[in-house]
């Protein structure tokens, strides 16, 4: 059990929630929000998380991508704590648990009213479980071909965010499309500070990563516009709605929305240890705080709006 929890890599899991949180606090903004699809939601997220991480841990320790040059942690496959064989049935079960989870909360969110928008979710459900096992898995997952950093960007993003916030108001909204990127972008910077720490092994493994295409310092540059677009676009959604939040540019006659920004100054910290960091295993330091950096803006972005 103890191999299991380690090969599900559950510090991954607060970036995942990441964009279903920001997604019921829209929700919640617009007088929508339900608790019992919030639970689902999360519940279906952390499986497709947990299904991804042992899709990628095989993927990986199948092509020798995980090997004794691998600067992060020691993956399952690669360690010998879990065979191939064992590690492919536990993908097979997880896979079953994450269709279900979605069943389950599609047939809640949905039915009888919405049985299009209940297939056209079917079929989200199905990409998300094939984005999970082919970014590493199959003879040309796209993890590999440098594709990661846009998979990325729409599932945690786009299909998260803007998503989960269609199960509550069954309405699509295109501003929605501004707090859906910041958590796309802010779960890409994860990724590229992953890629980046294993440049050289990756290279070495023929893994063509964005981060690996760019070259490391281009990938440290490209990192600061990850790290600061999401603050540019939650910004430009204030002010689309400067009226319902009493905003006036002249002036402000409340703060609350803002609340988000105070995370600008650890981030600044966050992006300059980044930038002046020399040696690629260094970078290993700064995924968990990046992580958790996406979250709090999440939380903070949506309390702005709620309270």
């Amino acid at each position: 059990m103890k191999n299991w929890i380690e090969a599900a890599r559950l510090r991954t899991l607060p970036l995942s929630l990441s964009g279903i949180i920001l997604g019921g606090m829209l929700a919640k903004w617009k007088e929508s929000f339900d608790g019992n699809i919030f639970v689902l939601s999360c519940l279906t997220t952390i499986l497709f998380q947990v299904l991804s991480n042992f899709a990628n841990d095989y993927g990986d320790g199948t092509k020798g991508t995980d090997n004794e040059n691998r600067i992060g942690p020691v993956r399952a496959i690669q360690s010998g704590a879990i065979s191939h064989k064992k590690m492919f049935k536990g993908i097979i079960i997880t896979v079953i648990l994450s269709f279900i989870s979605a069943i389950i909360l599609l047939f809640y969110a949905f039915i009888p009213k919405y049985w299009e928008a209940f297939f056209i979710f079917i079929g989200l459900g199905i990409g998300c479980i094939l984005a999970a096992i082919f970014y590493t898995m199959g003879k040309k997952p796209y993890g590999y071909m440098g594709l990661g950093d846009i998979f990325v960007f729409v599932f945690f993003g786009w299909v998260s965010v803007i998503g989960s916030e269609f199960l509550y108001t069954k309405t699509f909204n295109w501003d929605s499309l501004l707090p859906a990127s910041a958590v796309g972008l802010f779960s890409v910077a994860v990724l590229n500070l992953n890629n980046m720490r294993d440049i050289k092994s990756d290279k070495d493994a023929g893994k063509n990563t964005l981060a690996l295409r760019l070259g490391f310092q281009n990938a440290k540059y490209y990192q600061l516009l990850l790290m600061n677009l999401p603050f540019i676009l939650c910004l430009i959604f204030l002010l689309i709605h400067q009226e319902q939040f009493s905003i006036s540019l002249d002036h402000l006659t409340t703060l609350k929305p803002f609340i988000f920004f105070i995370l600008f100054l650890p981030t600044t910290w966050l992006r300059r240890k980044i930038l002046y960091t020399t040696d690629p295993a260094n970078l290993d330091l700064y995924m968990k705080p990046t992580a958790l950096l996406a979250l709090f803006f999440a939380v903070l972005f949506g309390m702005g709006l709620t309270l």
